[in-house]
């Protein structure tokens, strides 16, 4: 099924979200939200904790599914039943940078880079490898690539998993508060690389944040509150 007019490279239409609450017997975290993204933007998400930033970023991932409303990446509108088409779309056309970096502790910086090409069966190409190898050299992390996790600093963590979500050639990069856990230097060579990354490889960049200095790097910013969104000037 095609959305039937004319449209971004990702649009949400009517998205709403509820969770349950012991007190009120549900939260309303999403309420009938609507989003255009333009093939190649750099958007930022903010709000205050709790408002539902995280929840946005997983809809649009197509982790986590609206209760109504519809969502299409490239034209295509997603179908929340059809769980094999779902896999390959997030590995294939979606990346994802965790706040946590959530690398695996027993897997050496280039092995976690890797995983999802693993992950779509088999070993990963030649083709693949060297856009691997790009890709470190780009995010300079050369040198650590053979260490595990725990011996990596926060900022070459941080560029270890955005060289993972990268490495399928995703046509949309999900980042949620990447520079939520660095220091100030790394927070601005985080936000300077996903930059890097809309700019030099077209990819379209969502971003969720708090952090006012990595909002103001976006092309549009939206503020996110009592489950709506406003396009700030």
């Amino acid at each position: 099924m095609f959305w039937p007019e004319k449209m971004g490279y990702v649009i949400l239409k009517d998205i709403s979200k509820r969770f349950a609450d012991g007190e009120s017997g549900c939260r309303i975290v999403l309420d009938k939200l609507s989003l255009d993204i333009e093939q190649g933007d750099l958007v930022a998400v903010t709000g205050v904790s709790g408002t539902g930033k995280t929840t946005l970023l997983s809809i649009l991932g197509t982790l986590v599914e609206p209760d109504s409303g519809t969502i299409a990446t490239g034209g295509q509108v997603v179908d929340w039943h059809d769980a094999g088409r779902l896999c390959r779309l997030r590995n294939r056309q979606i990346g994802f940078v965790f706040q946590d970096s959530r690398l695996l502790p027993w897997l050496s910086a280039w092995q976690n880079i890797l995983l999802p090409a693993y992950a779509e069966g088999g070993r990963p190409t030649p083709e693949m490898v060297h856009w691997a190898e790009k890709l470190v050299d780009i995010m300079d992390i050369g040198s650590v690539r053979e260490q595990c996790p725990q011996t990596l600093s926060g900022g070459e963590k941080s560029r270890t998993a955005l060289c993972r979500a990268l490495v399928m050639r995703p046509g949309l990069l999900l980042a949620d508060e990447p520079t939520g856990q660095l220091d100030a230097a790394h927070a601005r060579d985080v936000a300077g690389l996903l930059q890097r990354v809309n700019r030099e490889l077209g990819t379209t960049v969502v971003v969720a944040t708090h952090d006012t200095e990595l909002a103001q790097t976006a092309r549009s910013i939206y503020r996110l509150e009592n489950g709506k969104l406003n396009k700030e000037s």
